[in-house]
């Protein structure tokens, strides 16, 4: 795959790349054109490709603003959607062309989630190019996940809290609502009531582990239709133990079967 994710400074940037077997003017009308562009773009957009030209998302309803801040006609193609930026860049490749894509955030674990959302949007693109039915569905549980791995982003990273103690935190995005991820995660904790210092179904569960650590599994609102899992786990020897990224990646696993 050609995906690849980088930081640059506090933000983190998307990088995707597509052949598609059409000149540069065709897909050029398929970003441009509204009528075009709202058959395989998340939101239907509407704008005019003039640097500080304002857009105007209708998403389901929803409906929000952003800004041109690149055109160049039949080549470049950059703006705001909220307080992220959309570049796309076009280059002749052959009786083709070649489409640069970056995706430029701060949600660095929604990550997995934006570039699965992407790669079947440039599978409907594909589709509207030749001319045929959108068939292009949403993400697989299973193709997120992939990102997800080829990304990085399933490591825990430790720190050192204000009491001076060590800890590990996980944040994964999950391809499930909380309700549904909320059993998993109680069976994944195996704590005893006794242990449990606070519960609040299905937002949170905080208990202390056998070996003195202290454990919290939070889960939040994330990107896209799951929940955010954030699991912390403070003291040693807790900190160092593998299981907790087995643990993650076993909930990841029971949520996309």
């Amino acid at each position: 795959m050609t995906e690849t994710l980088h930081t640059d400074g506090d933000r983190t940037v998307l990088h995707m790349e597509r052949r598609f077997g059409h000149p540069s003017a065709q897909v050029w009308r398929a970003l441009t054109e509204p009528d075009h562009l709202s058959r395989w773009f998340p939101s239907r957009a509407e704008f005019d490709p003039v640097v500080g030209s304002g857009v105007r998302f209708d998403m389901d309803g929803e409906r929000f603003d952003g800004r041109v801040t690149e055109a160049e006609p039949g080549r470049v193609l950059a703006f705001t959607w909220g307080d992220d930026l959309l570049r796309f860049e076009l280059h002749d490749d052959g009786d083709g062309c070649r489409l640069v894509f970056t995706h430029t955030f701060t949600d660095r674990y929604g990550a997995a989630s934006f570039a699965s959302g992407w790669a079947q949007c440039f599978v409907a693109l594909t589709e509207v190019l030749d001319g045929a039915p959108v068939t292009a569905a949403s993400p697989s549980a299973a193709q997120h996940d992939a990102y997800v791995e080829q990304f990085g982003l399933a490591a825990g990273v430790i720190s050192t809290g204000d009491d001076g103690g060590r800890r590990v935190r996980f944040e994964r995005q999950l391809t499930a609502p909380a309700e549904a991820a909320w059993p998993v995660v109680e069976r994944l904790a195996g704590v005893a009531p006794d242990d449990v210092l606070e519960r609040d179904e299905p937002k949170l569960l905080a208990y202390a582990a056998p070996d003195g650590a202290r454990v919290r599994w939070e889960l939040g609102e994330g990107t896209g239709h799951g929940a955010r899992l954030v699991l912390t786990v403070s003291g040693d020897p807790g900190v160092d133990d593998p299981a907790w990224a087995g643990r993650v990646a076993e909930l990841a696993r029971e949520l996309r079967s």
